[in-house]
C-alpha cells in the first residue's frame, strides 16, 4: 500500500524530525515552485528521476539552480546512459506523479530498486525544502534530518560533488 502525504508527515512525526508544511497551488517545474514558495527559507532543489539501461534507478537532489549533464552524472554514478525514467516507474516504485518527484518518495519503495543521491551542496544548508509526495505542499526539513529519515527507510543516500 501506498504512503500518502499525510502517513508521511506522521512517519516524520514518529522519528522526530522537525519539519513544516506549506500547503500551496499545484506546481510541475522547478521555476513554477520557485514562484509559489521561492520565499521560503532554506535551500530549493530539483529532484531527478533517472534511470540507466540496466534498469538501475535513481532519486538526484541537486540545487535548483544548476542544470544537469545526464553524461557527466552517469560517470560519477558509474553507470551507462542516463535517461529520465517514465511516469509508469514513478508511478510504480515511488507511488507519485509528474512535479511530485522527492527524495521521501522512497518510503513506497518497498523493493529497495531506487537509489537516492543528494548533491554535497545540500548538506551545508540549514534547510531544504522537498514535496511531501505531492506537488501541492511544499516541506522544509534540515537535511541531516532527512538523511536520518532516508536511513530509517532503508535508502542510505550517496552523497556526490555533483558540480565535478
Amino acid at each position: 500500500m501506498l504512503t500518502t502525504a499525510d502517513e508521511l508527515l506522521a512517519v516524520l512525526e514518529r522519528l522526530g524530525i522537525a519539519h513544516d508544511t506549506v500547503r500551496h497551488p499545484a506546481v510541475y517545474t522547478v521555476e513554477e515552485s520557485l514562484k509559489v514558495v521561492g520565499e521560503l527559507p532554506g535551500g530549493h532543489f530539483k529532484n531527478l528521476f533517472l534511470r540507466d539501461k540496466p534498469g538501475r534507478m535513481w532519486i538526484v537532489v541537486m540545487p535548483a539552480e544548476r542544470s544537469v549533464d545526464l553524461k557527466r552524472l552517469a560517470e560519477l554514478l558509474e553507470t551507462s546512459r542516463l535517461s529520465f525514467a517514465s511516469a509508469d516507474r514513478m508511478a510504480r516504485y515511488l507511488g507519485v506523479g509528474a512535479g511530485a518527484v522527492t527524495p521521501f518518495a522512497v518510503v513506497n519503495d518497498h523493493e529497495r530498486a531506487v537509489t537516492v543521491v543528494l548533491d554535497e551542496k545540500l548538506l551545508s544548508r540549514s534547510r531544504i525544502n522537498l514535496h511531501p509526495l505531492e506537488n501541492t505542499a511544499t516541506t522544509g526539513i534540515a537535511p541531516a534530518e532527512l538523511v536520518r529519515f532516508l536511513e530509517a527507510v532503508d535508502h542510505p543516500p550517496q552523497i556526490l560533488a555533483l558540480d565535478r
